[in-house]
This record gives C-alpha cells, structure tokens and sequence, in this order.
C-alpha cells in the first residue's frame, strides 16, 4: 500500500541550473511536506549576470535568481517582477530586476550568501538556495581536437565549429564545494540532478572540489533528470547513455542510483523547428547497459504540452514525490 505523502518528511535537494532546475523547484515548491535545497551553479558569464559579475566583483546571480523565483511564495507576481528586464536606460538596460536586487543586497550585507539569505526572507522562498561554491570560477571546456574555449558564453553559443564533440570540463578559479552545499548533501534523502544544458549548468557543478565525495559518502539516493532534446555545440547526437556517461566521468561509476527518462510522443512540428536549431530527441538506446551497473530507470511522460518542448514542473515534481512517498524504491 502506498505511503500517505503527508506522512512522508522528506529533506531533497537539487543541483543544476538554468531553467531546468526551475522547473524541478517551481513543481516541488508546491508539496509543503517537502524540506527543499537548490545547489545553483555559479559558472555564468553572459548578458546581464556576466556584466554585473565583471563591474561588481560578485558571483553570477543568474541561475540563484531562478532558483529563488522558483521557489517564493507568490509564483506570479514574483516571477514577473524578478524576470522583468529593462529595455531602456543606458545604465540598466538587459538587466533583470532579481539580478539588481541581488547586487545591491550583496553589496548592503558585504557577502553574497547573506544577500541571498536576505533576498530569500523577503519574498518567502520555502526552501534553501546555495550557490555551489564561493569563488570566482570560469568555466572551460577541451575539445576532441585538442581545442580549449574558455568561458560559458562561449561553450553555450559556440563560435567555433560546434560539431566537434567535447571531451572534458574544467573550472578556472578554484571551485571548492561549498561547506553549506556538502552540509545540504550529507543530510539529503535525495538528490536530483536536474535537467539542462549538460557542460554549462549541470557539470560545473560536479567539478566543484569536494562534490563527487559528497554525493557518494552522503548516503542520499541520487536521481538523474536525463534531458529530453539534445544541444548544438554541448550533446549533438546524444542517447540517454551517453548523458550518464558524462556524468559518471565526473562522479565515478556507481553514484547514479534512477534515472528518469521522458517517453512521451512529442510533436512532428516541433520536432521540425527543434531539428532546424540542430537539437533532437534523447533516446533509450540500451537500457540493460544502464541496468547492469545498477541504475534503475523510471520511464514517463514528462513533457510540457505548449510550443516548446520541455519538462513539465507537475510531471516531474509528481515522479518525484513518489520516491519521497515510498512509492518507487
């Protein structure tokens, strides 16, 4: 019989960024007898984050933004509030209210984890928002050719020749985790790894010193959001397998407890206009491989139904709830 979720006190915690992780947050951020942490990547270099990183000397509000709009108590007016970007004025012009905020509560506190701590008080975010590490990371990647691009702008919309696959990560900077994150771990029933774009929101997390350790030693099951389309420049051609790879490259073999993997239809249109970005499906090509090294796969349809192709909040969150309740073990 299943476990009444009411009775189910639960501590999950989320790693990622981007909107992959606001949509894990945004659906769980529901459930009340849920106790909630979201490790944010804070490798971010481009538009509004990357300028007030550069003229500030402060860690990459972006994905931390998200995280919190996420999670606060009002969903609507928050989020238009915090999303809202400037069109005008020569000074403020592409940036978003919630990365200003911010700034000036980083600034007015003199430390980014208390401007996130008071950011949070003030608009009722249920649930903890912890930047994945405390020091000034740049992102870079090496390429098959032994090419190295630096920077997460220019992995995330490549000027190179995106077809040349890569082969591994790394942080400039440091990247040791940070205490609160690994304290967030160690006291995890689970951990989601959520969706989203691979080597720019997923993997600096894991490179951060420290991180594989933690998940492996916590004793917190490890649930792996696997994406449902592909990226030019990041994943071309990737299966289900291939994304495991990846981050068993950096976590070791072993530490993926369930994978969730999106089998719903998704629309021929939209696939059309998705195949013309050079993106397509992520498919399960042979799920006895994942198996065999003891990784159970839970297959859904996760999907949104809108014209974007994208995991739905609901969906996930509900899958989600069902490890917390008991239901999959």
């Amino acid at each position: 019989m299943r476990k009444p979720l009411r009775e189910a006190r639960c501590n999950i915690t989320t790693i990622g960024g981007g909107t992959g992780t606001f949509h894990v947050l945004s659906g769980l951020g529901r459930n009340r007898n849920l106790n909630l942490a979201a490790i944010v990547a804070v490798a971010d270099s481009g538009g509004s984050t990357g300028e007030l990183r550069d003229e500030f000397g402060i860690l990459p509000p972006g994905d931390v933004r998200r995280a919190i709009v996420a999670l606060a108590e009002d969903t609507g007016m928050v989020r238009r509030l915090f999303e809202y970007r400037f069109k005008e004025g020569r000074s403020i012009a592409g940036h978003t209210i919630g990365n200003l905020l911010l700034t000036a509560l980083t600034d007015i506190t003199g430390d980014f984890e208390r401007g996130i701590e008071e950011l949070s008080e003030m608009f009722s975010v249920r649930g903890k928002v912890i930047p994945v590490t405390l020091d000034n990371v740049s992102l870079g990647v090496t390429l098959e050719n032994g090419e190295r691009i630096l920077g997460e702008t220019a992995i995330d919309v490549p000027a190179h020749d995106a077809g040349i696959p890569i082969r591994e990560a790394f942080l400039l900077g440091g990247g040791r985790l940070n205490p609160r994150a690994r304290e967030a771990i160690e006291n995890s029933d689970y951990v989601i790894v959520c969706p989203g774009d691979l080597y720019t929101s997923i993997v600096p997390n894991l490179l951060c010193q420290g991180m594989p350790e933690a998940l492996r030693e916590s004793g917190a099951k490890i649930v792996y959001v696997c994406n449902v389309m592909t990226k030019r420049g990041e994943t071309n051609g990737f299966s289900v397998e291939d994304f495991v790879r990846v981050l068993e490259q950096y976590l070791g073999e072993g530490t993926i407890d369930y994978l969730l993997v999106n089998d719903g239809e998704l629309r021929a249109d939209l696939l059309r206009k998705y195949e013309r970005e050079g993106k397509t499906p992520v498919r399960l090509r042979d799920r006895s491989s994942l198996a065999r090294r003891g990784i159970r796969i839970v297959e859904r349809d996760f999907t949104s139904e809108t014209d974007l192709i994208r995991h739905d909040p609901r969906k996930l969150a509900r899958a989600i709830e069902d490890f917390a309740s008991g239901w999959i073990r």
